[in-house]
């Protein structure tokens, strides 16, 4: 892979500064604030024209954003989730809203979501609720087949009397959501008992198989799969710290072992120079010194 040249270089470390991402974040903050005040009349008649331009500039500092990563990352941009979601947000933003398409225009609004892609902690959420969506299904699946059979039951035993609540099969589905949420349930409750003083028999069970037992096994595998994604990021956090550690430990190898070298040969050099001194102490002939340099090929003349 080729080198990316100086200039793409300092624009990668730009775009992935903090400052930037924090000027991102507060023109998107800004950008959702200018997006609620046109919501009312009166401020739209004192500054609905510096509102638009304000607009204008944030999508125009959007879209020289996705431009330069995609001078920068190439087809690496669209390996990343999130690039992808960001160029889907501001696509949006840059369809005419005219015409039949004007409805469009309150979309612009979705930039805000671009929070969820520069926060690390909001990305972790959405992760972790993409990442349990399999077992969300399969409790997703029994709900289903609680519901279902709930409502059958609910319809034979609770429809002549009670059409309004219960008369079909899809009016008993509905009525039986709206009990899941504890909204009105009591009222339904009563109204039956009426009819039917033991049907706290069947509205007790269902709440709490659909309420307390159901929704919570959702909110369990949500926090599971927090966990597990919260495991996965350690074990690579783990894994770097230890490559890390493994480059400093066989430098400080290496480091002890030239330091070794180092002093074994101070030592034959002072060696050397003590076994010298004691022949020249004796009177002896001191042997000669090695040397380094090119031997003296000179010739003296007589």
């Amino acid at each position: 892979m080729l080198n990316p040249s100086p200039l793409l270089e300092n624009v990668r470390k730009f775009i992935e500064s903090d400052h930037f991402t924090r000027f991102v974040m507060i023109l998107i903050v800004a950008n959702a604030i200018t997006l609620a005040m046109e919501t009312s009349p009166s401020v739209m008649a004192a500054a609905g024209p510096a509102l638009f331009l304000f607009d204008s500039i944030v999508l125009a500092v959007f879209v020289i954003e996705i431009l330069l990563k995609l001078a920068v990352y190439r087809w690496r941009f669209f390996l990343s989730g999130w690039n992808v979601f960001d160029l889907a947000i501001v696509s949006i933003a840059l369809v005419p809203a005219s015409g039949p398409l004007a409805v469009l225009r309150a979309l612009r609004i979705l930039r805000v979501l671009r929070l969820v892609s520069l926060m690390p902690q909001m990305r972790r959420v959405v992760e972790a609720l993409l990442h349990s969506l399999p077992g969300m299904a399969s409790i997703g699946m029994l709900m289903s087949v609680v519901f279902f059979v709930s409502a059958v039951v609910a319809t034979k035993l609770f429809g002549a009397l009670h059409p309004g609540y219960f008369g079909t099969l899809g009016d008993s589905l509905f009525t039986l959501f709206a009990i899941m949420t504890l909204e009105g349930w009591a009222e339904i409750a009563r109204e039956v008992q009426t009819t039917h003083p033991k049907a706290y028999l069947f509205f007790v069970p269902f709440i709490v198989i659909s309420v307390f037992a159901v929704l919570n096994l959702f909110i369990a595998v949500l926090t599971n799969s927090m966990q597990e994604m919260q495991k996965v990021e350690l074990q690579a956090e783990e894994a770097i710290a230890s490559r890390q550690s493994s480059l400093l430990l066989t430098e400080l190898v290496s480091l002890r072992n030239e330091v070794s070298s180092l002093r074994a040969a101070l030592e034959a050099r002072q060696a050397r120079y003590d076994q010298e001194a004691c022949h020249e102490a004796s009177g002896a002939p001191a042997e000669p010194r090695p040397s380094n340099r090119p031997a003296d090929f000179a010739v003296r003349g007589d």
